[in-house]
């Protein structure tokens, strides 16, 4: 039988040969996935009876070393649900200017958890002890309470970037010296524990929840799951049904995501190789800019010599699908569908829409 990893590299059902570069979201389900959500012994959810996604939330809570866990469906719910579940409506949240949680998630701290963000700018991404300590202010009925600081690891929009065990740790720390909870959107988690060469848990240790994706690098075709105490996921669970995501016999969702923490884990040093040659390659592109520095995981951000939109345009009808992230600016992510075959085939085609 072939590997997964030959499969993956055949092209997509529909003859497709298009490279999808956009997001590692656009991951299919491994042949072994989609059998064991064929299988999956089911129940209702929202009873607590669905015996795969009791399954599922022990393993991802053991993955990184907390309590508990609650399945969702997406990642923007894990995050709001966490908000929700550590704060007061009226209340601050400290984020950083590029989070996802703030800029990405369609207004959901304000418009459901009623909290107000507080942005600050950094250079990679991760905010200092220094930069939290400086922004804090004395008890005073004009301001709102700030109670939650807000992470991302790895940080998107920055790149990929990677906060180390010992960062995550200091900023937790004066966080909680100050009474602060502290949220971690580890959507990528995974890839930067991969990085680093540390368990998943010991990024999180520190934190007082952590939410991460099934549905990206780890192929699953659906979920995200948050993960913290055992009171606090409870207090998750209740604002999960608020919002509408108790989703009944959603152990055929799950069966796929026990399989994603079990077998996806460790290939994303793959994902991180390829992203690797990929900068190293379009470096050399004249017209195109790649900070090395902030290739680190998965990712490749980079710089144009022009609009980033209509270049984005010539490189999808050659073939090849990037995002848009900045008026000159795009983002490449690798995966499993994307191998070191697919690296001059991208290049050849952005000096083909660059005319070089």
């Amino acid at each position: 039988m072939k590997s997964e990893r030959a499969l993956d590299a055949q092209p997509r059902p529909g003859g497709s040969a298009v490279i999808d570069l956009r997001s590692d979201t656009v991951t299919q389900p491994t042949d072994a996935m989609r059998d064991a959500m064929a299988r999956a012994e089911v129940g209702d959810d929202v009873y607590g009876e669905d015996p795969t996604i009791n399954a599922l939330e022990a393993l991802a809570a053991e993955r990184v070393g907390k309590q508990a866990a609650v399945f969702v469906p997406t990642g923007t719910m894990a995050n709001v649900l966490a908000v929700m579940s550590q704060t007061q409506k009226g209340d601050e949240v400290i984020v950083e200017t590029e989070a996802h949680i703030y800029g990405l998630e369609a207004g959901a701290l304000g418009a459901l958890a009623g909290t107000l963000p507080r942005p600050l700018t950094t250079e990679w991404g991760h905010i200092s002890p220094a930069q939290l300590e400086s922004i804090l202010r004395p008890p005073d009925h004009h301001y709102a309470p700030t109670r939650l600081v807000c992470l991302e690891n790895t940080h998107n929009r920055q790149g990929g970037t990677v906060a180390t065990v010992e960062q995550v740790e200091e900023l937790a720390e004066t966080a909680h010296r100050r009474a602060l909870a502290v949220h971690l959107d580890g959507a990528r988690i995974f890839n930067a524990a991969v990085a680093l060469g540390v368990p998943a848990a010991r990024l999180a240790a520190s934190v007082d929840s952590v939410g991460f994706c099934l549905s990206k690098g780890l192929s699953a075709p659906v979920g995200s799951v948050l993960c913290g105490s055992r009171e606090l996921i409870g207090r998750a669970r209740h604002f999960r049904k608020m919002l509408g995501g108790g989703m009944r016999q959603a152990g055929v969702l799950a069966a796929a995501g026990v399989l994603a923490l079990e077998q996806m884990i460790d290939r994303l040093a793959d994902d991180h190789r390829v992203a690797r040659l990929l900068a190293e390659a379009l470096a050399s592109v004249p017209g195109v800019r790649v900070d090395m520095a902030r290739v680190q995981t998965n990712m490749v951000r980079l710089d144009l010599d022009r609009e980033a939109r209509p270049f984005a345009d010539a490189l999808r009808g050659r073939g090849v699908r990037v995002s848009v992230i900045g008026a000159r600016r795009l983002r490449l992510v690798t995966h499993r569908h994307i191998g070191p075959q697919h690296v001059p085939v991208v290049v050849d085609t952005f000096r083909s829409a660059l005319g070089v």
